[in-house]
């Protein structure tokens, strides 16, 4: 293998495929970086068994190519190593199948590499009628909902992000069981049979920090993996096994109350409440609604308290004292893009929705917490 590339042709292509090298990987062979040149092109892979990566570099891209092959570079250093490198030219050269040369006019590196023959076979499958979404709805659903995703491994699948779609509906849901997210898109054409999977959180949060526009992704549905198709890269990920709890009956479809807030406003009444609170373990605000006055406060004993007053409309005759933990409330409010925040609930023991006030597609649902 020799050939010449340009440092940031190969840095962004490098960038997404190492998101796929998990740090426990127990296998060597897949702690590195899979380079394989042909005539036609530099494909990367990197892979831990659970999730791989795979991205191809055109030979219009690729400055010269002299001689191809393959080699496993080890992960923990290539990265950097490009990035560091001084010059916008840089030659790669495979010496007697075991080390990697990299180098341009005025420095070099010189790598062992790991045995090409040891790396695994990844069955990369693609359906005949794919599932297809524009890059940039993709993202944000992933971005409305991730967040939720459970990282306590005892309930696996709520460590998952829960697709399910049926026709043209595709829900997105995700829960920790304190918190739950859900965003609801209408697709371009139905699916023939109902599909209902988990995505480990892991995964499709690296898939997230891929996308960069709304260039078509292309899904790829098995009874046990999901594949991406999204412009030169591929990104297939396993499944986690198992029914994702039902969690239609969670949320409450008529309310007592019904307060809209500007949500820059109220987001920075709860942040500012929250002060006094970081370092707890549930950072709990209480929220007072009379009317149209809304009065937010914390207390810590050692410190002292916090009290904000704002103004909303409310339904008539609205009473209610609820508590609730304010980096939960923080994360929901993060993720609406609307002007107000509608704030919907029935009593201080029932969920605490949030809907934005003209979009009905999203909704974020917290419990409460008990005060005494």
């Amino acid at each position: 293998m020799k050939f010449t590339i340009e440092k940031n042709v190969l840095l962004e292509n490098l960038n997404n495929t190492i998101k796929a090298i998990s740090n426990k990987n127990v296998i060597p062979i897949l702690n590195g970086i899979k380079f394989e040149l042909t005539n036609k092109g530099l494909e990367l892979t990197g892979s831990d068994s659970e999730l791989t990566i795979k991205t191809f570099i055109d030979k219009k891209e690729i400055t010269n190519i002299e001689k191809e092959g393959v080699v496993i570079i080890q992960s923990k250093y290539i990265l950097d190593i490009i990035r560091k490198m001084p010059s916008d030219l840089i030659n790669f050269e495979l010496v007697d199948n075991v080390r990697i040369k990299i180098y341009t006019d005025n420095n070099q590196y010189s790598l062992n590499c790991l045995d090409a023959k040891e790396y695994p076979n990844v069955k990369l499958e693609e359906n005949k009628y794919p599932i297809t979404i524009n890059g940039d709805v993709l993202k944000s659903i992933i971005n409305q909902t991730a967040f939720a995703i459970s990282n306590q491994e005892l309930r696996p699948l709520l460590t998952g992000l829960n697709i399910k779609i049926t026709g043209d509906v595709l829900e997105c849901i995700a829960t920790d069981s304190y918190r739950l997210s859900k965003k609801t898109i209408k697709l371009n054409n139905p699916v023939e049979n109902d599909i209902n999977i988990v995505i480990p959180g892991r995964n499709i949060i690296e898939l997230e920090k891929i996308i960069t526009d709304d260039e078509i992704v292309e899904i790829h549905i098995f009874s046990n993996k999901i594949l991406f198709k999204y412009k030169n890269l591929i990104f297939q990920s396993n499944l986690l096994s198992g029914t994702y709890p039902n969690t239609t009956n969670l949320i409450p479809t008529e309310f007592e109350i019904k307060s809209t807030v500007n949500l820059n406003t109220y987001f920075d009444a709860v942040d500012r409440a929250s002060l006094l609170t970081q370092g707890k373990d549930k950072n709990i605000v209480i929220m007072k609604i009379e009317n149209n006055n809304m009065t937010i406060n914390s207390y810590a004993s050692e410190i002292g308290k916090v009290e904000e007053k704002l103004v909303v409309n409310s339904s008539e005759n609205a009473s209610i004292n609820i508590s609730f933990s304010s980096k939960y409330m923080l994360d929901a409010l993060k993720v609406f893009k609307s002007e107000n925040v509608n704030i919907l609930l029935n009593n201080d023991v029932k969920p605490i929705i949030l809907k934005s006030e003209d979009d009905d597609s999203l909704i974020e649902l917290i419990l409460p917490i008990k005060t005494y």
